[in-house]
């Protein structure tokens, strides 16, 4: 059975999975890229023709309201109360730096939007965040900002989220992301028409995102690997704005042969 990470919208309800179909780029999109490497790429940008985009249907503003102290017990008594301690940083370098803000969300929006994204998918998504002085609409609103979930820890018993670290993520900021990888071609794929099995090496990729082209998921092409093959970093097609944090050499993936899986197992 090949193991897939879950991108939103490519599994139903019954665990079918639908195929990603990817559209090549268009030949105004080619030029543009072409003529513009990454070095070179200011102002707005926006995602082109052929690569993944945020689902609209998960576009969703998250609630916080300002929370006074840090520290173990404090923390504590926001968990009891469904609410998850967090907090909001200014990029530095694409990681998070200075400008914080400690605030408080709801468990429960948190916690939905992880089991409708998937934990690396949350963490690959930017979404609006409200501060309030209160949950409700009542609240007074004192911070409207665009943010990334930068971190986020679960409870290793019940996945009930225990903190979150966001980053304001404006649209000249550049950030350091683990974008997932989702594999896809299998159904065509030689080496695994012929016995062979996947090798899933890496499920996320670190690059620095352009704020306003960060990828949902970096799509992986397993259509023309033949047994013995495998995929490198270099090979992934990303929007050419995004700049590769890892070695371009760092193995993806590999089809192992059959009869290779078969002295394997006898061993």
């Amino acid at each position: 059975m090949l193991l897939r990470h879950r991108a939103p919208g490519t599994v139903g309800a019954l665990g079918t999975v639908f195929r990603l179909h990817i559209r090549p780029l268009g030949q105004a999109a080619a030029a543009a890229v072409a003529a513009a490497p990454p070095e070179i790429f200011e102002g707005p940008l926006d995602y082109l023709e052929g690569f993944p985009r945020p689902d609209p249907k998960h576009d969703e503003t998250i609630i916080g309201v300002p929370r006074a102290k840090s520290g173990k017990i404090i923390s504590a008594k926001e968990r009891k109360g469904w609410r998850v301690p967090s907090i909001v940083f200014e990029q530095e370098n694409g990681q998070e730096g200075g400008n914080k803000r400690l605030i408080s969300v709801q468990s429960k929006q948190i916690r939905k939007l992880v089991d409708h994204l998937g934990y690396h998918f949350f963490l690959s998504r930017l979404f609006n965040l409200e501060v309030r002085s209160e949950f409700d609409d009542s609240g007074e609103v004192i911070e409207k900002v665009r943010v990334l979930p930068r971190k986020l820890h679960l409870h290793s018993g019940t996945d009930a989220p225990l903190n979150v670290t966001f980053m304001r993520a404006p649209s000249h900021a550049l950030l350091k992301i683990d974008v997932p990888l989702v594999y896809r071609g299998d159904d065509a794929c030689p080496g695994l028409r012929k016995g062979g099995r996947l090798n899933t090496i890496k499920r996320t990729m670190k690059y620095l995102c352009p704020a306003d082209i960060v990828p949902p998921f970096i799509d992986v092409d397993l259509s023309e690997l033949e047994a013995g093959q495998k995929l490198l970093a270099k090979d992934l097609k990303v929007h050419p704005a995004l700049k590769l944090l890892r070695s371009p050499d760092e193995p993806i993936c590999n089809i192992i042969g059959a009869r290779v899986s078969e002295q394997r197992k006898s061993k």
